[in-house]
């Protein structure tokens, strides 16, 4: 058995709990990761008390002193956490009593640890959303210098990672660039959720002291107090829909890893990684290993994971607190520094992608990626599109057994296909007109990848200026 029961329950009690049942309902193993948070709303939950007179000034400016030398220890690392206080909350109150006496049992009036590590996990997500932000920025704007800097690089555009058509390889990034971008709204808007408070609904109904809950939220920077006091100490809603986000992001990163490390493979040979992002092998000493796409394409498993955790812990729940939502926090932690730790690798690494430009255009040449500009090319001159169509498949037919591109071919070669190829045919199978050709808005048209690029950095200039 524990020595003795919790102070801040056990009057009711008539035995101590049982020492394994302390270690197995504690959570300050890993809530005391909310220390922070917990002090920032215990001084606004102060504040506020003072100016409604349920606190002296005296008693306030007790309690946010010591919470304040309290912040200074934990800081130190010379705070001592207890199991038996079971959580971060307790932890830090009883310390506080420790220090300034009676007064700190005064702090609690009016609140209850059901609203407070509410309140105490949103503070957390909020500032986690402006960190996780910044590297997010961080990854579009490289993505849209390198997209800029390699408009015109030629590389091949796959369907069924089968040669399609010839596209630039910005025109790719930006690709990229715009997944980030949804997910970059989903996170902005995320945070508009997160950015409620719910202190002051106290265990479950609210409280009979005469709190001003707008004072305390607009002290803790949330944009407003919640609505009804039983959902917001039950509410995980803003926790799953950040790991929503996260498990759509990481899908996202883990395709362009996919393509990463295709590329840089000996077979592709289409870009090549700075060493500092790759190892070697202990036994092959030739290899270079795309480390960091290949662990965020296998970290993506876990941030599933912890959707899926947050969401069947939630899905039977009856209102309004119950001990079911400690269980929230581990998942929620690691989901925040998986986010944080792939992008922060990705902003470092994709702005240092070296493309191979003579591999990826060479690789555009085959696979007869400019078919369908022939097909094009022969509807213009009137040939309906389905007529064309079978052309231009007994063209590469001929080409297969040939061995030779479209582009390689006579004149007299095409013709045997149709009498309507002409020598002006030879101005749209090569590269460069294919991908010129697509000269409209969300085309692969080189000017039409800077005007994006140019777009897209002054979105997101609007974005940081908060437009």
């Amino acid at each position: 058995m524990s020595q003795a029961t919790n102070q801040s329950w056990g009057g009711r009690f008539s035995e101590p709990t049982d020492a394994f049942v302390a270690r197995f309902t504690a959570s300050v193993n890993f809530d005391q990761r909310l220390a922070p948070q917990d002090i920032q709303g215990s001084i606004a939950h102060a504040t506020m008390l003072a100016r409604v007179g349920v606190l002296t000034d005296d008693e306030r400016d007790a309690i946010i002193n010591g919470l304040n030398e309290i912040q200074g220890e934990i800081e130190r690392g010379e705070f001592n956490w207890s199991v038996p206080l079971e959580d971060v909350h307790m932890n830090i109150e009883a310390r506080l009593t420790e220090k300034i006496g009676i007064t700190g049992k005064k702090l609690h009036t009016g609140r209850s640890r059901n609203d407070q590590v509410a309140t105490d996990i949103r503070l957390f997500m909020r500032d986690e959303i402006d960190v996780i932000e910044v590297e997010l920025k961080r990854l579009r704007e490289g993505m849209i210098e390198l997209a800029d800097r390699e408009a015109e690089t030629i590389m091949p555009g796959f369907t069924h990672l089968q040669t399609a058509q010839p596209v630039t390889f910005g025109h790719h990034i930006l690709a990229w660039q715009e997944m980030l971008a949804r997910d970059h709204e989903r996170l902005l808007d995320c945070r508009k959720r997160v950015n409620i408070m719910p202190l002051g609904a106290a265990a479950l109904a609210g409280t009979t002291y005469p709190i001003d809950r707008h004072v305390t939220a607009e002290l803790l920077g949330f944009d407003r107090p919640t609505e009804n006091s039983l959902d917001a100490v039950s509410d995980r809603d803003f926790a799953i829909e950040f790991t929503s986000f996260a498990s759509i992001l990481l899908m996202h990163l883990s395709r362009m890893s996919e393509e990463l490390v295709l590329w840089t493979s000996a077979q592709f040979n289409f870009i090549d990684l700075p060493d500092r992002f790759c190892t070697g092998s202990s036994i092959m000493p030739q290899k270079k290993n795309p480390d960091v796409p290949e662990l965020v394409r296998g970290k993506t498993g876990r941030v599933y994971g912890h959707l899926m955790s947050l969401l069947t812990l939630m899905k039977s729940q009856p209102l309004a607190y119950n001990k079911d939502n400690q269980e929230d926090k581990e998942p929620l932690f690691d989901a925040v520094d998986t986010v944080r730790d792939c992008l922060k690798a990705f902003a470092d690494m994709v702005p240092a992608i070296e493309p191979k430009k003579a591999s990826m255009y060479e690789a555009a040449r085959r696979g007869f990626s400019t078919a369908t500009d022939l097909a094009d090319y022969l509807v213009r001159k009137g040939v309906a599109f389905r007529d064309a169509h079978e052309i231009v498949g007994q063209s590469v037919a001929y080409g297969l057994k040939s061995e030779k591109d479209l582009s390689e071919m006579s004149l007299e070669e095409l013709q045997q296909f149709s009498a309507t190829i002409e020598q002006d045919v030879f101005e749209v199978l090569t590269l460069e007109g294919s991908v010129a050709a697509r000269n409209h808005i969300g085309g692969t048209a080189p000017n039409q990848v800077r005007a994006a690029a140019q777009r897209a950095r002054e979105a997101l200039a609007a974005l940081k200026a908060g437009a």
